[in-house]
C-alpha cells in the first residue's frame, strides 16, 4: 500500500473511533466507549473528569442516564498522521435534555476534542483527550411532542442489527 493510500486508511480509522465514542454515550454503550481507547488512555475534560480514558466513558454513561434524551454530533474532523502516532481536532456538540420540575430544560455544549492517538500492534487507540468546552447553554425548551420512536438507549437500537455490532 502506498503511503498516501495508508494515511487515507488511519485517517479513516482514526474518524470511525471519533464518531464510535459519540455513539457509545448516546446508546449508554461503555463497552464499545472502552474500545476507543488503549489501556494508558488519559481523558481531561477540566473541572468534570481528569483520569483514565475508561473513567470517563462510565461517568458520561452515568450522567447521561439521568437524563431524557441526548444526542452527540460531530463536524470539523482534522488528522494529522505521522507513522503510528496521530492528532486529530473534533469539534462536537452535545445536547441533552432534563426535567426540573414541571420545566423541560436543554442543555447544549459546544466542545472540541483535541486527541493524541497511537496505532499499536496494528491497532489505533486514544491515548489522550482534552475536551475543550468552548461555550454551552442551559434553556427551558418546549417540546413539539413526544419521540415516538423505536430507538432506545441500549443495545436494542435497530442500528446495532443493521451495523453488526453485536459484540463491540
Amino acid at each position: 500500500m502506498t503511503t498516501s493510500l495508508q494515511t487515507l486508511v488511519d485517517k479513516q480509522d482514526i474518524t470511525e473511533l471519533i464518531y464510535r465514542y459519540c455513539r457509545s454515550v448516546d446508546r449508554l454503550d461503555e463497552a464499545l466507549g472502552y474500545s476507543i481507547w488503549h489501556d494508558d488512555g488519559i481523558a481531561d475534560y477540566g473541572d468534570f473528569y481528569r483520569g483514565p480514558g475508561r473513567g470517563v466513558i462510565d461517568l458520561i454513561c452515568d450522567n447521561h442516564r439521568h437524563t431524557l434524551h441526548h444526542s452527540h454530533q460531530l463536524a470539523n474532523i482534522l488528522i494529522n498522521v505521522d507513522g503510528e502516532q496521530a492528532g486529530s481536532e473534533a469539534y462536537v456538540t452535545a445536547n441533552l435534555r432534563v426535567k426540573q420540575g414541571e420545566t423541560t430544560q436543554q442543555i447544549t455544549v459546544w466542545t472540541r476534542y483535541i486527541d493524541r492517538w497511537e496505532k499499536r500492534d496494528g491497532r489505533w487507540g486514544l491515548v489522550k483527550r482534552k475536551a475543550l468546552r468552548d461555550f454551552d447553554e442551559v434553556r427551558e425548551v418546549t417540546p413539539m411532542s413526544q419521540p415516538q420512536s423505536e430507538g432506545s438507549r441500549d443495545r436494542l437500537d435497530p442500528s446495532y442489527n443493521a451495523l453488526n455490532l453485536f459484540e463491540s
